[in-house]
């Protein structure tokens, strides 16, 4: 059968995505190598935009990219996907032409692997930071677990003060509470930099855990454990202070017998030696980068982690 020319792809019209591709698009990550991640497709399309191209061989979907507005303050673009059989055709270029002008003046921003920052690089967008990709079993610290084995679930209360720096003594972590939802969105949108409540109010349903922070009493922080293939990844991860944010990422460990994952701002030196001190390795890295804005807003000094690399 002769294959499609590169004219006729990239002249191929582009959807949008709803849930009934939800299969089509869990396809296109295994192609590409990733966790299928039909449980994260259906949040991002609830909550986002999804673009496809539809594979003119009629198997399932060529091309996906999602976008994430945070109203005017900037958009957050993620899942661009290419069915292998179609890279290196420009399907890429004009699904990315097609978000940016969609856009309009909107600024964007994306987390770019090493292999598509040459494109992103090419249409304008400026590298601004990177994020570390660690993954593996995680061993509290001094909790006395078995070598290969996770803690029993529990209470933030029952962890091991060995688990934890001294300074986070004061700091107490539980499962989050249905009222608490106003408290983080206080406590994200001078971090984040921009009103994501349509994500926070789905995170009760998407994750498999939800986690606050508490200092005698004041929520200063929180995190969520969700599935992805055979890990848990923890994101979004936003604390006061890399103390906080190791107390969140215990608590959660402690309720999983599986492996974690996390994409951690690299500027967290600290955060990142913790947990690869408790077994987490180096997976890969990605580079944050923005059109339109110099940086991104909010304050990085307390985002520890995003919820994906596909929201910002």
């Amino acid at each position: 059968m002769h294959s499609p020319s590169p004219r006729s792809l990239v002249d191929l019209p582009i959807r949008r995505l709803n849930r009934g591709d939800l299969v089509p698009c869990a396809d296109l990550c295994e192609d590409r190598g990733w966790p299928r991640d039909e449980h994260r497709w259906g949040l991002l399309l609830s909550a986002g935009t999804g673009y496809g191209i539809d594979a003119p061989d009629g198997k399932g979907l060529a091309a996906t990219c999602l976008t994430m507005p945070y109203g005017s303050d900037f958009t957050a673009v993620g899942m661009m996907l290419v069915a292998g059989r179609y890279g290196r055709q420009g399907i890429a270029r004009r699904l990315m032409r097609h978000v940016m002008e969609t856009a309009g003046d909107t600024p964007l921003a994306l987390y770019a692997t090493e292999q598509g920052q040459p494109l992103y690089e090419d249409l304008g967008f400026s590298p601004v930071g990177r994020a570390e990709r660690v993954g593996g079993r995680f061993e509290a610290i001094g909790s006395g677990a078995p070598s290969g084995t996770a803690s029993p679930a529990r209470s933030s209360s029952a962890l091991p003060t060995s688990v934890l720096p001294s300074s986070a003594s004061s700091v107490t972590t539980r499962p989050a509470a249905a009222d608490d939802l106003q408290a983080m969105v206080r406590l994200d949108l001078p971090v984040f930099g921009a009103d994501r409540t349509h994500l926070l109010a789905r995170l009760p349903a998407f994750a498999d855990r939800l986690q606050v922070a508490e200092d005698h009493g004041e929520l200063v922080g929180y995190a969520a454990l969700w599935p992805s293939g055979h890990a848990e990844v923890v994101g979004p991860l936003i604390a006061r202070d890399t103390a906080t944010a190791q107390a969140l990422v215990a608590a959660l460990a402690a309720t999983t017998d599986r492996p974690l994952r996390a994409d951690v701002d690299a500027r967290h030196k600290e955060l990142l030696g913790w947990l690869m001190e408790c077994g987490l390795e180096p997976v890969s890295r990605t580079t944050v980068m923005t059109y339109g804005i110099p940086d991104l807003p909010g304050d990085a000094a307390h985002r520890f982690a995003p919820l994906t690399v596909a929201t910002g």
